[in-house]
């Protein structure tokens, strides 16, 4: 007998059965359950007897579980329908960007004044020159062009504005220009590679409103000038090579340049001669042997 069959059987609850519907009734002998002791019975706590009642319930519902399914008497009751689940609808993932073309456009670099460029180191001032607003060449260059070489040299090689080519390549002097150059250099026993610096008086190309290089104005001459300014005291070079005649006349303004003569600025001594790229498409070699006679100079005035 089970658990639960027991208890019943102690609570004096006997199995009940049900007529078959349309059966007729049978004689059943009528059991007559034993007197209960009502007082003993209310004297166990009322917790014992939920404890109890609980466990059985448990039990039952255990083997109803176990056992194979019996038919339950009572009226099936319709079972309401579960709606299926309505999927959310897709919610499109927000545009990380759509901020972006509401969004006011970013102030402007502060750009840094004269006293500012002064002070600036070697990394401050390719920087600084990096994003320039100094004057309107800004909107029309495709980039800037800093100094390259050593920055203690002794020699400084002095052009007055980038080339299309310097601008491309972000170098002042590339290519055949270069070549030339170091080689005018070589000639004057000056290593190129070691003891020379080379610049432009302005960081970025003039053009016309056609896109054809020009002659930079006063005002951007002016404006680019701290730049140059500063490569110069951070270098600290003794000789000063101009190259081409707008550097001569660029490097000290108001005054006229002469070839053949040396001039000073600060304590640098500073000789003019031609541009590489005119020796290149010298076909004479006039300009060549004038370039080699200024070079001599440079290096008489220069010293060991």
């Amino acid at each position: 007998m089970s658990r639960s069959a027991v208890f019943l059987d102690e609570m004096g609850v006997g199995p009940l059965w049900r007529l078959r519907h349309g059966a007729a009734p049978e004689a059943v002998d009528t059991v007559v359950a034993a007197p209960v002791d009502v007082q003993a019975a209310a004297v166990q706590p009322v917790a014992e007897a939920l404890e109890i009642v609980t466990e059985v319930v448990a039990e039952v519902v255990a083997e109803v579980q176990v056992e194979a399914p019996v038919a339950v008497a009572a009226a099936p009751v319709a079972a309401t329908p579960v709606p299926a689940a309505t999927p959310a609808p897709a919610v499109a993932a927000p545009d990380d960007t759509a901020w972006f073309d509401d969004a006011p456009p970013p102030p402007p670099a502060r750009q840094l004044s004269d006293a500012d460029i002064a002070a600036l180191d070697w990394d401050g001032l390719t920087a600084a020159v990096a994003k320039c607003a100094r004057c309107d060449l800004c909107k029309t260059r495709k980039g800037v062009v800093m100094g390259r070489g050593d920055r203690q040299g002794d020699w400084l090689m002095l052009a007055s504005s980038p080339s299309r080519a310097e601008e491309r390549e972000g170098r002042a002097l590339p290519g055949e220009q270069g070549k030339l150059l170091d080689n005018m250099l070589k000639a004057i026993e000056v290593d190129a590679s070691r003891d020379v610096y080379v610049t432009h008086l302005l960081k970025c190309r003039p053009l016309d409103e056609a896109g054809q290089e020009r002659l930079p104005t006063e005002a951007e001459s002016a404006a680019c000038r701290p730049y140059f300014e500063r490569e110069l005291a951070l270098l600290q070079p003794r000789t000063i090579i101009t190259l081409g005649s707008m550097a001569a006349a660029g490097i000290t303004p108001g005054e006229k340049p002469v070839r053949g003569t040396v001039r000073q600025l600060g304590h640098a001594s500073v000789v003019a001669t031609f541009h590489p790229e005119m020796l290149l498409q010298d076909e004479t070699g006039k300009a060549k042997a004038r370039a080699w006679a200024d070079l001599c100079l440079a290096k008489s005035t220069h010293g060991d």
